[in-house]
């Protein structure tokens, strides 16, 4: 049993999404409020980068209670599946690791759990139904957003709400940002049909030439959006405020440190009163 969320109760340093319907709650966690040592200090929530265990269950336990209900870790693959949670069977939050949904993007349209997806650099989106009638969020990588994560997660939680694009609300976590986000040439090529021309806006050649370029995420996951006609879009403006690289201090980074924990962006909905 879960008491009902309370943010009050929160780590100040926790990033708090807000939505149009109050019926829609929303966290993203950073590295405060956790247990685990470092180079995982302090609040990791993935028990598959070499935490202790032990760890990494209360972590996720402090999370759980922080936000009144428990959610669904998934297995990402840096693809574009997404998993509607109202399927899942009981005990789904307890699964094993060779046991999870493997998913980059997930949806609910009731309150039982909250969405969980996980990031140290990637891009974390959440969606909400300006109604409150659904919500989603989806891990967007460059890999994911190429195969059209973005889209997928969108389209699951309009139908789900019964609603058109235009009534979904975005929300873009902290990323890397484009001054650290170096890519190569196959990364361009991979956008090169559905962005052909939106590209030349998000990417810049690199300092170090070979044919490498410097990727904005963040500015890429917006333009994706608008094009499948979301308007709303809140979070991250590819500035440096919202670079995980360029404060690994408060967000973990993979490129900072391949062995680092992992942040969490959740969204639910609370029940009708």
């Amino acid at each position: 049993m879960f008491a009902p969320s309370d943010a009050a109760s929160w780590p100040a340093d926790w990033l708090r999404p807000v939505f149009s319907s109050p019926r829609v709650g929303a966290v993203m966690t950073t590295r405060a409020g956790g247990v685990s040592l470092p180079p995982w200090d302090r609040l990791n929530l993935r028990d598959e980068v070499g935490d202790d265990p032990q760890a990494v269950r209360e972590n996720r336990a402090r999370l759980h209670a922080a936000i009144g209900r428990p959610s669904v870790l998934l297995a990402q693959v840096h693809g574009a599946a997404v998993c509607l949670l109202d399927d899942l069977p009981p005990g789904a939050e307890q699964a094993l690791p060779a046991e999870r949904v493997r998913a980059d993007g997930c949806a609910t349209a009731t309150s039982d759990r909250a969405c969980e997806i996980q990031v140290a650099d990637c891009l974390p989106v959440l969606f909400a139904d300006r109604q409150g009638r659904a919500v989603g969020a989806a891990h967007a990588g460059w890999r994911g957003l190429a195969a059209g994560v973005l889209e997928a997660t969108l389209a699951r939680v309009c139908g789900l709400a019964g609603a058109a694009p235009g009534e979904i609300e975005c929300w873009l976590g902290p990323c890397i940002g484009p001054t650290h986000f170096e890519v190569g040439a196959e990364v361009v090529e991979a956008f090169l049909g559905p962005a052909a021309g939106l590209l030349s806006a998000f990417h810049e050649p690199s300092p170090r030439g070979a044919g490498r370029s410097m990727l904005d995420l963040a500015a890429l996951g917006r333009a994706r959006l608008q094009q499948a006609g979301v308007r709303h879009l809140l979070g991250n403006d590819s500035t440096r405020a919202w670079c995980t690289r360029n404060d690994p201090g408060r967000y973990f980074s993979y490129r900072h440190s391949p062995v680092t924990g992992r942040m969490a962006a959740l969204i639910w909905l609370n029940a009708l009163s």
